[in-house]
């Protein structure tokens, strides 16, 4: 099951990371200051990104 873990790093500000099923780190966040900083960012991906665009900006050699 994916999920979003909160916890604090060693300067004490907030982050989460996003964990796939098998226990891997897909991404992590910023830091915060407040824990409901942290809170309100996973909140805010939930609901308006589920369907967000990839937006390649590499270059293919050809």
């Amino acid at each position: 099951m994916y999920k979003f873990e909160i916890y604090q790093d060693k300067a004490g500000e907030y982050r989460f990371r996003f964990k796939a099923s098998n226990g891997q780190s897909m991404f992590s966040s910023e830091g915060y200051s407040a824990k409901a900083s942290a809170v309100s960012a996973i909140e805010s991906i939930k609901k308006n990104a589920p369907g967000a665009a990839v937006d390649d900006q590499t270059t293919s050699v050809a």
